[in-house]
């Protein structure tokens, strides 16, 4: 009995050894042979790749810091020049004192398409003091698994084997840091292991995406004729949040509005003034309520109105993207959605209205009981394919002129203050951008799902618009040029925020994401 029970265990792990064997090589053969050489190309070399990454981090990248941001492109450049990249230069606005565009380019005898990668290496302002107490912005710090996962730091391994889940803190270290490394990497292993891109690839590395790219167009009709491609490919933001890759087509707009509602010309004693003198906090935020109704729909006139439809190509896509609700749900600690039954794909495809913050008075231990002079909020409104930002700003300010409110550029003056009961300072944002889609069905854009597909045993995420905002409009203006975005990052990597984050997977997958794209013939 015994004999015939280990003889039948033996047998039953046989077969799952079998069916384990024969499906590890079926996800194999998934894959393209390129693609696979790329992989061992790249673990071979990731010693030389984290060594040049961590390099690259600890240069500080603030938008607003113009020597730290020479240093970045010092550093680029060296980085393209190595890697035998050719015509490395500088794209300079025709504003002065903007940060350059670094460009380079290899042509490739017989191709028939370009392809132009995008990435961009400013980054966003940092507070130190809000970086967990191990991490400081520019010394990139390598990490078990995520910090609020209990996350330990570790050194880089002297076998040169990385763990995919290790993590690397700093700012810029996804966004967008890890979009240009990935892209010159990629490159780096074709050349290096004999392949040949399939066209002729040109780089494109902006420094000014996170202060709005508001010299971007200057940059793009001054040098037009260099830029002319067959597709951008945008390497920038997050894969989906189910760690599948992601490709997507289009991008929100984004505008914002500043908002001040006043009441008394002093603050007031609450007890000598409460139930007498009006309370700009409160009138503020009535406003605010009046924008949205309890299922999450803006309620302001004709806010959808001008929406572009998904076409049926784009809505069968948008129905086979994976649901991640509960998820994110559980991952943000959140109950429900705000719009009832929409799914987070769905969301991110309609325009939004949110609010940045609210400041009136003090709080916490500098609390008062004072009646407070004014009241602000900053609203962003994200848009999509359809919406125009300056109409959709206009369409919130006669809103507030709906609810009563007296609109002014400036501070109220003294005989406004005596004629009008409500009065709010509006001020529409200068820099707006409006959303853009491709459309999926071009051939040279279902290439581009095709090569992102031999990348991975996974589905492929195809979304007709990703949440974030980058200026690919005004590429479509500029260069009636077509843009896709292809995103490496891991969907928890902090970005714009403290303790930003890669995980060294994604930057990983990321380089045969881009590899495979340049191999595209």
């Amino acid at each position: 009995m015994m004999t015939k029970l280990l003889q039948f265990h033996f047998m039953r792990n046989s077969c799952i050894l079998l069916l384990f064997t024969l499906l590890l090589n079926q996800l194999v053969s998934a894959q393209s042979a390129e693609v696979l050489t790329i992989r061992k190309h790249g673990a071979k070399n990731a010693d030389v790749v984290m060594k040049e990454f961590t390099e690259f981090l600890s240069l500080p990248n603030v938008a607003a810091d113009p020597a730290g941001l020479q240093k970045n492109v010092a550093f680029i450049m060296a980085m393209m020049n190595k890697r035998g990249i050719q015509k490395v230069q500088l794209l300079h606005a025709s504003t002065n004192g903007v940060p350059p565009v670094i460009y380079g380019e290899v042509m490739v005898p017989g191709a028939k398409q370009t392809l132009i990668f995008y990435a961009h290496y400013d980054g966003q302002p940092v507070n130190p003091e809000q970086w967990a107490k191990e991490l400081s912005p520019f010394e990139p710090k390598m990490f078990s698994k995520a910090i609020d996962k209990a996350g330990a730091p570790i050194a880089s391994p002297a076998d040169g084997i990385y763990n995919s889940e290790w993590r690397i803190y700093a700012r810029g270290a996804s966004d967008d840091k890890a979009g240009v490394a990935a892209i010159l990497n990629a490159y780096d292993a074709i050349k290096k292991t004999g392949l040949t891109p399939g066209c002729n690839l040109k780089f494109f590395f902006e420094g000014e995406e996170e202060m709005g790219s508001p010299h971007l167009n200057e940059i793009l009709e001054k040098y037009k004729s260099l830029l002319q491609s067959d597709l951008w490919i945008i390497c920038d933001g997050p894969v989906h949040q189910s760690g599948k890759k992601q490709i997507a087509f289009g991008v929100r707009g984004d505008t914002h509005l500043d908002l001040t509602v006043y009441a008394s010309k002093r603050p007031l004693h609450s007890g000598h003034y409460g139930n007498w003198a009006p309370n700009p906090a409160l009138r503020l935020v009535k406003l605010l309520a009046s924008m949205k109704d309890e299922t999450g729909r803006v309620t302001i006139k004709g806010f959808y109105d001008d929406v572009t439809p998904l076409t049926a190509f784009e809505k069968k896509s948008l129905n086979e993207v994976p649901s991640v609700d509960e998820q994110m749900k559980n991952e943000l600690g959140i109950f429900a959605e705000e719009m009832k039954g929409t799914t987070l794909s769905e969301a991110i495809n309609l325009p939004s209205l949110n609010i940045n913050g609210i400041l009136s008075g003090n709080v916490g231990k500098m609390a008062s009981n004072q009646i407070p002079t004014q009241a602000t909020t900053v609203l962003d409104l994200r848009l999509v394919l359809g919406n125009d930002w300056q109409r959709q700003q206009q369409k919130v300010i006669v809103h507030i002129k709906s609810q009563g409110f007296f609109v002014t550029g400036n501070e109220p003056t003294d005989a406004e203050r005596a004629k009008y009961e409500k009065i709010i300072k509006v001020i529409p944002g200068e820099d707006g951008v409006n959303a853009q889609r491709t459309s999926m069905d071009l051939p040279i854009v279902q290439k581009v799902i095709a090569a992102v597909k031999t990348t991975t045993n996974e589905q492929v995420v195809l979304q007709p618009t990703m949440g974030g905002t980058l200026p690919l409009f005004v590429f479509e203006k500029y260069l009636n040029a077509k843009t896709v975005t292809v995103p490496i990052a891991n969907h928890d990597n902090n970005q714009h925020a403290e303790n930003e984050n890669i995980r060294l997977g994604n930057l990983f997958t990321g380089i045969e994401t881009m590899a495979s794209l340049m191999l595209i013939k």
